[in-house]
């Protein structure tokens, strides 16, 4: 296997992504376990090749919208780079291995849940573009699934109200995350032919409506230590520290003349703000 074989693969994949629903499957085992141990490796694992799969899935299903978006043209298949059939492969294998890997290693039940967010990603929200502007909405329930495959794995209760809202969090957060995108990429969306928020709403409407939805996200942030999620106090100051600093930051980054060149820092301000409140929960549950 050659380097362009590799990179095709991690750019199919979507690694970066696809090692963050790792994270938010690691995550719910670790809530649950309260300790790191060999069994956190398999729903993380298994997770993270399942979401490489359905990432892969993705770009055969939408190569042709891809084909008509700049910020798309470059990706493996609209450029011929790689053939369908290494993608069709490439889907089988993952998809088939991560199953295996959850159903052997972290059971039933959180297989389960990561093939409900394989159906959840292409069979609904993927479809769903097409038809409704709003489709990030239910589509968020993929960010929401992972952490309560990793809970499960650990011998939790999928429907436990701990896993629930942290499970929440992680929906909430997926809304103004992908508003952001859309409000540089908008144009792009639409001469493309899906239906966008951008035909709906101003400009500035959709810098308050992406204010109001991060609000919401760092508000069910703050929610979990009420839960007795994080009891630590230190813990529980940094993520009160970490929410109001990213407000603040998202605040005046929307605010200014030019938000559209700093949205990529906003960007990733908001994924090092969801970072920062993974690592408080694991820090918090490893030192009880």
């Amino acid at each position: 296997m050659n380097k362009n074989t590799i990179a095709h693969i991690k750019e199919l994949g979507k690694l970066r992504i696809s090692l963050s629903v790792a994270l938010t499957t690691f995550t719910g085992y670790l809530m649950f376990s309260g300790e790191i141990n060999d069994g956190i490796i398999w729903p993380t694992l298994g997770i993270f090749i399942l979401s490489m799969g359905s990432a892969a899935l993705n770009h055969y299903q939408e190569v042709r919208l891809d084909s008509n978006m700049p910020r798309t043209q470059q990706r493996p298949l609209p450029t011929n780079s790689v053939s369908r059939e290494f993608v069709v492969w490439m889907i089988y294998i993952t998809v088939f291995l991560g199953l295996s890997i959850l159903v052997w290693g972290a059971g039933w039940q959180s297989a389960l849940v990561g093939l409900m967010t394989l159906v959840w990603y292409n069979g609904i929200y993927t479809p769903l573009k097409k038809i409704t502007a709003f489709a990030v909405v239910p589509g968020s329930m993929v960010g929401a699934l992972p952490p309560v495959a990793g809970w499960v794995a650990a011998g939790g209760y999928a429907f436990d109200k701990f896993i629930l809202l942290v499970a929440f969090f992680f929906f909430i957060a997926q809304i103004p995350h992908f508003w952001l995108l859309l409000l540089k990429y908008g144009k792009e969306y639409e001469n493309a032919g899906l239906p966008t928020l951008t035909q709906i709403f101003s400009k500035k409407q959709m810098r308050n409506l992406t204010f109001v939805w991060f609000v919401a996200t760092a508000v069910t942030a703050l929610l979990i230590p009420l839960y007795g999620i994080i009891q630590h106090w230190i813990f529980v100051l940094m993520l009160i520290t970490a929410s109001v600093t990213t407000l603040v930051y998202v605040s005046k980054a929307l605010l200014i003349k030019d938000f559209i060149n700093n949205i990529g820092k906003t960007f990733l301000q908001i994924n090092l703000y969801f970072l920062s409140v993974m690592i408080i929960i694991w820090a918090d549950q490893l030192i009880r």
